[in-house]
């Protein structure tokens, strides 16, 4: 489980002031020093990473961050990066001193409500200073979720974890608790999904990506088969079959190819867009894919990657997926391409966002990007919606989802 991808792990947000001690309480929860601490308030200058096995919650990142009331030469760029953590966090763990309650632990707290998202108080160093009962009822007024910890005293480790995990269980959002579904409700238990997998040049040697993989467990998960085969050998193994397949899922850059082979009446579609439903709002994006019809030479276009991968010569996100917008609207256009963490909040300017699938970050950040868009009223799409439009084919790897399908119909319908 320790080997569990960051984007299938619970984000624990640890806010709080400088000095207060989260980096402290983060070694006294992991049982280690995972993260530097001092007595010199900002000592922890970015955001730190921790991705551990909290059983019986599961796999769980911490993100220790930078306090906000960092009044340092980079303090501004330090606080930047802890307020994009609000994005990415599942569970906010506020950590305040006994008697401190100030316009920094109120603006945490207004996130959380504004955000919806769940909130454990933990009021550190009570070993130098015991909370009186006014402040105790203030804490109560803003979360039920009440921790007591001095993170330098390892006799208290289970009793904080314990204590933690049981919140943790009781607000963890459903979809960690119980995940969401890949290909599960679209092929029955002894039905067969066929996976066609170019060999992707990206791919780290001898394994295949973690999107293929998802797809693969998801199915025997539920009891289903999976047939991999890269393209050049779909159709000899379509033919193969004694029985055709419930479901035919493709990478997106050959889904021309799988569509032109693929029966009428067997269902297709492909891995980026069933990321597009698992991770984010696959009717929203459907939705915005339609503004591509509309893209004219000159316009402004940003390509967002969630991964941070190193390039390659015709990586899809600069070079292919640039180079097939251009053929479409027959002239050059402006684009913008960001990966990682590396999202503008300023989306304005754009005429679309495309973006990929997300396998690399949390539905929370992929569903807050989402929403920034929408708020800035810029449409967002996804990759494999965005090459299964300018290929002729998006309603056909659409039609395995009535609901997404019909919101692309109705965009269209409206312009």
């Amino acid at each position: 489980m320790l080997k569990t991808p960051k984007s299938l792990r619970l984000h624990i947000g640890l806010f709080g002031r400088m000095n207060v001690g989260k980096s402290s309480f983060l070694n006294l929860v992991a049982g280690q020093d995972v993260a530097i601490t001092s007595p010199v308030p900002g000592t922890t200058t970015d955001v730190v990473e921790k991705p551990m096995e909290l059983l019986p919650v599961g796999p769980v990142v911490f993100l220790d961050t930078a306090g906000l009331d960092d009044t340092s030469a980079l303090g501004t760029r330090r606080i930047q990066k802890t307020k994009k953590v609000f994005d990415r966090a599942d569970v906010l763990v506020l950590l305040v001193e006994s008697g401190t309650w100030s316009d920094y632990e109120e603006k945490i707290f207004a996130v959380a409500q504004a955000r919806k998202l769940p909130l454990i108080i933990t009021i550190n160093k009570v070993d130098l200073l015991s909370p009186d009962p006014d402040f105790l009822a203030l804490v109560k007024t803003k979360t039920k979720y009440l921790l007591l910890s001095s993170s330098i005293d390892p006799r208290q480790r289970d009793t904080v974890t314990n204590l933690l995990k049981q919140y943790l269980l009781e607000i963890a959002p459903d979809d960690f608790l119980k995940p969401q579904v890949l290909i599960g409700d679209l092929v029955p238990a002894g039905g067969m999904a066929v996976l066609i997998i170019p060999i992707d040049k990206e791919a780290p040697k001898g394994r295949i990506i973690l999107p293929q993989v998802q797809v693969i467990r998801d199915a025997l998960d539920h009891s289903a088969g999976a047939l991999v085969v890269k393209e050049t050998e779909y159709v000899h193994f379509l033919k193969a079959l004694k029985k055709k397949p419930a479901l035919v899922i493709c990478d997106s850059q050959v889904v021309d190819k799988m569509v032109a082979a693929t029966p009428a009446k067997v269902p297709c579609t492909t891995f980026s867009i069933l990321f597009s439903r698992y991770r984010g709002d696959l009717a929203v994006a459907a939705r915005g894919a339609a503004a591509l019809e509309d893209l004219k030479p000159g316009d402004k276009i940003l390509i967002a990657e969630a991964c941070s991968h190193h390039p390659i010569e015709d990586d899809i996100g600069r070079v292919k997926m640039p180079r097939w917008l251009k053929k479409y609207v027959g002239g050059a256009l402006d684009i913008t391409v960001t990966s990682g963490y590396d999202y503008p909040e300023d989306l304005k300017d754009y005429k679309i966002i495309v973006h990929c699938g997300g396998c690399m970050i949390n539905k929370r950040q992929m569903l807050s990007r989402i929403q920034q868009a929408q708020s800035q009223g810029v449409p967002i799409t996804n990759y494999g919606l965005c090459i299964s439009f300018v290929r002729g084919v998006l309603e056909r790897v659409l039609a395995p989802f009535p609901a997404a399908l019909q919101a692309y119909r109705q965009a269209m319908k409206n312009k």
